[in-house]
């Protein structure tokens, strides 16, 4: 879908309203300059773009496919193709939309190709509009004016990544567990980011130190350059601060599995206690609540029930008693220190 597509000549747009692709084709040779937006177009649009400006096949091709790093292709009719990687912060979702645009540069045309929702471009064609001196620099201003906004929409997604990432340190770093889930996903957002912003260091940088630019426009892209470079800073600093983040929440995590582990082990200790009590109680009882002849014509009073049953019942638990304060008691063996010498005797 072409959303505008106008003629540009001394700095100024020499229409209103967006013209059709057949009379921008015309106009693309009488001077000046013409600069067409087209927004996820389909196979037969972009096939009428390029038989109207002349478009090498490879080049369109690349336009089609959604590619992970920004990159910057010369041909041989002169047309330069730069790829850029867009990046938008959706509050809702608590995650980063990306998008791409394919920029087909030429001294009498410029053509932006838009995948996704975050590759907006009304806002810099509005600005470059309104600065007539950019203008007569010639297509290379529009570079300039994508590439500002592009890095200029950088800044907030990396400020709504370091509030998510600061939230996730707090809880981390405060001893509680912080969901494992969410600090992956944001490790992998900003490592797509990050594939997003550094090979661009790349593309402007060769631009600058080969002279492609204008000298009017060099400052324009230093400025855009410097820009980029900070963002980069930050987000590989964010990759980083992830991956300490990722490995406190893992330590933490033991350290909760460890308490809960001790607390098994004390639950356990107890109900041994409690078995190691009740057991011999119970074979006694058992015993004496056989019904054999012994037993039965030898308990003849109350005095023998009493001794027998309550002998029988005390004595163990007596017996049980010493030995667990003996075997608790019992000093540990002590262990000699590292280096000391132990003396065998003969």
């Amino acid at each position: 879908m072409i959303v505008d597509c106008a003629h540009y000549q001394d700095g100024r747009r020499q229409h209103e309203g967006a013209m059709p692709l057949e009379q921008a084709a015309a106009h693309a040779g009488q001077g000046g300059f013409v600069w067409l937006g087209v927004f996820e177009p389909g196979p037969e649009e972009l096939a009428s773009v390029q038989e109207s400006f002349g478009l090498h096949e490879l080049a369109v091709e690349d336009a089609q496919a959604f590619h992970l790093r920004p990159k910057a292709e010369q041909y041989e009719d002169g047309t330069e193709l730069i790829i850029l990687r867009t990046a938008r912060y959706d509050d809702e979702r608590e995650e980063i939309d990306t998008g791409e645009i394919s920029v087909f540069l030429a001294e009498h045309f410029v053509i932006t190709i838009r995948q996704g929702i975050a590759s907006e471009l009304t806002g810099a064609r509005s600005r470059l509009e309104r600065r007539p001196e950019l203008l007569r620099a010639g297509s290379a201003a529009t570079l300039w004016a994508i590439l500002d906004q592009v890095v200029d929409g950088y800044a907030p997604v990396v400020a709504e990544l370091d509030r998510d990432i600061e939230q996730i340190e707090a809880t981390v770093f405060a001893g509680a567990v912080a969901p494992t889930e969410r600090i992956y996903s944001l490790r992998r957002e900003a490592t797509d980011f990050y594939r997003a912003v550094h090979p661009l260091l790349a593309v402007l940088t060769r631009r600058l130190q080969t002279g492609r630019a204008p000298a009017e426009l060099l400052p324009y892209f230093r400025d855009v350059h410097d820009h980029l470079l900070l963002v980069n800073e930050e987000v590989a600093a964010q990759r980083d601060l992830l991956a300490t983040v990722l490995e406190a929440n893992i330590a933490v995590i033991s350290v909760e599995q460890n308490k809960i582990n001790l607390r098994q082990s004390a639950t356990m200790e107890r109900l041994t206690v409690l078995a190691s009590v009740f057991l011999p109680l119970s074979f006694v009882v058992g015993f004496f609540g056989q019904n054999f002849g012994w037993l039965v014509s030898h308990i003849t009073s109350f005095t023998a029930f009493l001794v027998l049953t309550l002998c029988g019942l005390l004595l163990p638990c007596v017996l049980l008693y010493v030995w667990l304060h003996r075997r608790h008691g019992r000093p540990a063996p002590p262990v000699p220190e590292v280096g000391s010498a132990t003396r065998l005797r003969p």
